[in-house]
């Protein structure tokens, strides 16, 4: 059963959607096996920041990151927002 968690950080990799099938929707998979990872351990909606999907897609979309640092508020009882936990590069 998920903990009720106000914020925090998951360092979730991705070898489960780089070990499935084609190559040509891996990126679209990841941001699905990010939002299904965050559910399934905080245990409500989730609501991706558009950083994040920047992030996947920067590498195109058959090479998205192999590992991704997620942070995450809690915004209202059951539903969280996700943003990325590194810092931004310029």
């Amino acid at each position: 059963m998920p903990q009720d968690k106000a914020e925090g950080i998951y360092v979730i990799h991705m070898k489960n959607v780089y070990r499935a099938r084609h190559r040509r929707n891996r990126g679209r998979r990841v941001a699905k096996y990010i939002r299904a990872f965050l559910e399934r351990h905080l245990g409500g909606k989730v609501i991706l920041d558009p950083a994040i999907s920047i992030y996947i897609y920067k590498r195109k979309i058959e090479k998205p990151p192999r590992v991704v640092a997620v942070r995450f508020i809690r915004i209202d009882q059951g539903v969280y927002k996700a943003c990325l936990a590194l810092p931004a590069k310029r």
